[in-house]
């Protein structure tokens, strides 16, 4: 199968790429810096130099690709977390989840493309109320914290474009990614104690490696059939579990406790719901129709041998 893999260069990118290459496909993968085409190439893939935003541009190279499938992995994160102006952290991979999708279908349809894969997200999106764990039919947060209100639209209009373009169109709602290259900045946050344990840390996360959202992609593409999918380990907990657990894994002193009018004083509402109200996610859908398992089920192993490159190293 031809796949066209835009955002090929990015955490994700670099650990999807090869695993299509290693089942046969062959991969045409996209970047917005020339300094990365190499990195693509020799991972396997043919690379091409492209900004996302641009729509005469991405219509051209899916015509001369001629994929039977799009994976739209394409973000613009950089620097710093930015939590209490996450909208402003988040502007240009917004973009990318709006006009970005809208060039990448509507390329897609003028060159006859039989499917679209697209990242989405599964965490502080989560509406905040009901039981612990959510699926793919409960509703998102209707009401997200000011800070998160264009990235929640931006993630709404993705997934709603995707789902009901006229193709096979299936959203992957990554949880929280570690891993070699997604992993250094919570790491980094972690051992300098400025993530700390917000009220009772009840907020529960869902985590996926690295490797294993790329496995869940590829079969996507494989074998996927139209829709949403949640894309996570089988172990979603509060963060007053996995936080001191993580500290622990990377050498790090445990996390320092607040309550939750200091955090919203200190953080922020984003920092306060996601550490104090947040909902995991099941993958129970992903498993079943995808036929997929994350080889690191939980984040307990993960977070001890396949955390990140560096830190192995660091230890």
């Amino acid at each position: 199968m031809r796949v066209f893999v835009a955002g090929g260069a990015g955490a994700l990118g670099r650990r999807l790429v090869p695993q299509l290459v290693a089942r046969g496909h062959e991969v045409t993968a996209t970047t917005r810096s020339t300094g990365k085409a190499g990195e693509l190439r020799a991972l396997g893939a043919r690379p091409v130099v492209v900004d996302g935003l641009d729509a005469v541009a991405v219509g051209r190279v899916v015509a001369e690709a001629q994929p039977n499938a799009i994976v739209h992995q394409m973000t613009a994160l950089g620097g710093a977390p930015d939590l209490r102006h996450f909208d402003r952290w988040f502007t240009t991979t917004n973009e990318l989840r709006t006009a970005g999708t809208r060039h990448l279908l509507a390329a897609a349809q003028a060159s006859g493309v039989e499917k679209v894969v697209a990242q989405s997200y599964t965490g502080w999106t989560n509406s905040r109320t009901g039981g612990p764990v959510k699926t793919e039919d409960d509703p998102l947060d209707p009401e997200p914290a000011k800070a998160q209100q264009e990235s929640m639209a931006a993630i709404r209009f993705l997934e709603k474009a995707v789902v009901e373009a006229p193709l096979t169109g299936i959203v992957l709602r990554y949880g929280n990614f570690y891993g070699p290259g997604a992993s250094e900045s919570m790491v980094e946050l972690v051992r300098a104690r400025k993530m700390p344990i917000v009220g009772t840390g009840s907020g529960v996360w869902s985590f996926i490696h690295l490797d294993d959202a790329a496995s869940a992609t590829v079969a996507a593409v494989e074998r996927g059939a139209a829709g949403v999918y949640n894309v996570v380990d089988d172990d979603p907990a509060p963060v007053a579990e996995w936080l001191p657990h993580l500290a622990e894994a990377v050498g790090a002193k445990p996390p320092m406790r607040l309550p939750v009018w200091l955090a919203r004083v200190a953080a922020g509402e984003v920092v306060v719901r996601w550490m104090a109200e947040g909902r995991g996610a099941s993958n129970e859908k992903a498993k079943r129709e995808l036929d997929w398992r994350p080889v690191w089920s939980s984040w307990r192993d993960g977070f001890r041998h396949g955390l990140t490159a560096a830190v192995e190293a660091d230890r």
